[in-house]
């Protein structure tokens, strides 16, 4: 732990990966605070509440609930966000006042509390359909959606904010996947691997596209490390954060051997045509491998792996219909605003 960060503010620290990374925070030494409106998990963090932890459920589009939060902090981790196409799609005046309006206000705020340090977590989404084989961090970005494009305006917000005193970094992650105490089954691995538990079937949808993923406990691993780096070596920079690329027929063909050599019982996997979304990239993670050091230790093969054990562990409440595993659901629920 750095002597001059020992209080980490996350926000949407009670989601999918706000939860696994906390304790590693907690773990490490670190003071943190989760600003969140704990709409999925209210007691993700139960075992945790007699500890370094303060807990604050609150909007981080509020002024006064960020200035509260922000007292005393050294460090931002700002992981709060409409966390995908589909639920942006939901109400895009929401997205925009979360995603970017907020965002405005986030670093501002760090800003005037004398934080020195911001981390933001972006997505690799940002360079939209690619014909390169890899994408590097100096390719243009071209956004297809507005999840994605307030994602670059919050990377530009962030930038032009930066200062000396200030470290600013941008992590362009890929699709996270495993198992979280918050966990979500409406991203790619997560979804299959569901699929082919609970159903025995998985529908892939075109399958050839290319999607890079990314361990949950990897990008965990990576946002707790970034903490630590001498500023000099982050500051002002993005980073792509991606395990091994595969196209999602590989994702379905992994999820199906994995699945069957667990249970015993076969899986059935059935192509249909692409749908509308049409995305597929192939990141280059070189760049942070050669300046951090940074290179993932697991792989899809070990989420999946991850995810059958808290099956069988029944950590899971009928994990195909419970809207508190898919984010449109939830919000369709309870009508955020």
């Amino acid at each position: 732990m750095m002597s001059n960060i020992q209080t980490v503010l996350v926000t949407g620290g009670a989601g999918y990966v706000g939860s696994v990374l906390v304790p590693k925070l907690l773990k490490k030494g670190y003071r943190v605070k989760v600003l969140d409106l704990y709409l999925y998990e209210p007691n993700v963090f139960a075992g945790y509440r007699n500890s370094n932890l303060e807990e604050i459920h609150g909007d981080i589009r509020n002024d006064n609930t960020l200035s509260e939060a922000l007292l005393g902090v050294d460090a931002v981790i700002h992981l709060a966000c409409i966390s995908n196409d589909p639920s942006f799609e939901l109400n895009p005046e929401l997205g925009k006042s979360i995603n970017y309006d907020a965002m405005i206000k986030v670093v501002s705020h760090a800003r005037q509390a004398e934080v020195k340090r911001f981390i933001f977590a972006s997505t690799s989404s940002v360079y939209g359909l690619k014909q390169e084989e890899n994408i590097t961090e100096d390719l243009p970005l071209e956004p297809l959606t507005d999840y994605s494009k307030f994602k670059v305006l919050g990377e530009e917000i962030l930038m032009k904010e930066g200062a000396p005193y200030f470290t600013a970094v941008a992590i362009r992650s890929a699709t996270v996947c495993g198992y979280s105490p918050r966990m979500r089954f409406d991203l790619t691995v997560n979804i299959l691997t569901n699929h082919a538990w609970s159903k025995g079937i998985i529908t892939v949808f075109g399958g050839e596209q290319k999607r890079p993923n990314i361990h949950i406990e990897d990008i965990t691993d990576l946002y707790s490390d970034l903490l630590s780096h001498p500023s000099e070596k982050i500051h002002s920079k993005v980073f792509n954060a991606g395990a091994r690329n595969y196209t999602v027929s590989e994702i379905a063909n992994i999820v199906k051997s994995e699945v069957e050599s667990s249970s015993g019982n076969s899986v059935k996997v059935n192509h249909q045509e692409a749908g509308d979304d049409k995305r597929s990239y192939h990141i280059s993670s070189e760049k942070i491998f050669k300046e951090l050091g940074f290179k993932p230790k697991r792989d899809i093969r070990g989420a999946v792996s991850d995810l059958i054990e808290a099956f069988k562990a029944g950590k899971f409440e009928d994990s195909l219909n419970n809207t508190k595993y898919f984010n449109v659901k939830t919000m369709q629920e309870i009508k955020l605003k």
